[in-house]
């Protein structure tokens, strides 16, 4: 009897998992990922953490490198907005209100909350050396956002606590008693850790090719990348990047850069049409023309003159 119970509280679990959440497709990667947290219940925990931490962090009082953040955050969100606008995710413009901030604190950090709430810290500067490269660490960041990466990841959690409960009732038909926290507790745990949540090395290496794209797409030359994780290896030690949690190895995520996603991002960059030529051009054509003005005017002058001492 007691076998019994079991197979059929086991047919019950895989109804569950089946059956329990929302099937999503990841915009550019096209992958499926199951989520069990809406919208709204991620946004909402999210706005609470972001609230909370900038009432408590110190805003950059450098006004050159502030504006920088927040020219470069605003190009990537137009990209993303105009990517998803024209990509079948519209809907999906609702969940961002974006804001970017430069806070004092010179850990290698950065990231992006739900619904685009992005804070770069000073001590990443240094390393991104130029607004491309801080284009790529934005973007990386945004596409966590993008993914419903943070979902996701308390998708997984809940799961491991519907299996914990199922459990609890296998055991329990099966004379044995367990204790286990609810499915609330679960997103209040994990709901409430966006800055330093932990994602796998496969959300960490989609991120990766979705922000270079998402860089591309914003203006920025997508090769800075390589130089740009070669600054951020070399670097390592106390200075190793805090989002950087989980990541590939440096020399994977670069071999998957050159080989992989470059090349992909490429078809997405527009370089700056550069008007030097055509303007030292158009410098000398006016130079030519004045000068032969000038002949020409002399000329006449010459020829009025000669006239005239001939009527005489």
């Amino acid at each position: 009897m007691k076998q019994f119970k079991f197979y059929v509280l086991a047919m019950v679990a895989a109804v569950l998992f089946s059956a329990c959440g929302t099937t999503r497709t990841v915009p550019l990667t096209g992958r499926k990922q199951n989520l069990m947290i809406s919208d709204q219940e991620v946004l909402s925990l999210s706005s609470q953490e972001y609230t909370k931490y900038m009432q408590s962090a110190k805003k950059s009082t450098n006004a050159t490198n502030t504006a920088m953040v927040q020219r470069v955050g605003q190009k990537l969100a137009n990209a993303v907005q105009t990517f998803l606008t024209n990509n079948g995710y519209a809907n999906e413009i609702q969940n961002y209100a974006w804001e970017f901030n430069l806070v004092q604190d010179q850990n290698v950090n950065a990231f992006c909350m739900p619904g685009g709430k992005i804070v770069v810290y000073e001590g990443l500067l240094p390393i991104t050396q130029n607004e491309a490269s801080l284009a790529v660490v934005l973007g990386h960041e945004i596409a966590h956002a993008v993914a419903s990466h943070s979902a996701e990841q308390m998708s997984k959690q809940i799961k491991q606590q519907y299996g914990l409960q199922i459990g609890s009732a296998v055991a329990g038909a099966l004379g044995m008693g367990t204790n286990t926290m609810s499915i609330a507790q679960v997103v209040a745990q994990y709901g409430l850790q966006f800055r330093n949540l932990k994602y796998s090395r496969d959300h960490e290496t989609e991120a990766d090719r979705m922000g270079l794209i998402f860089a591309a797409m914003a203006g920025y030359d997508p090769n800075v990348a390589i130089p740009f994780w070669q600054r951020m290896a070399s670097a390592g030690g106390s200075n190793t990047a805090e989002f950087l949690s989980d990541h590939p190895s440096d020399a994977t995520r670069i071999s998957n850069i050159q080989s992989k996603f470059l090349p992909e991002a490429l078809k997405y960059y527009t370089p700056p049409v550069t008007t030097t030529t055509t303007t030292s051009t158009a410098k000398k054509t006016t130079a030519k023309k004045t000068t032969t003005a000038k002949k020409t005017t002399t000329a006449k002058k010459t020829t009025a003159k000669k006239t005239t001492t001939k009527k005489r």
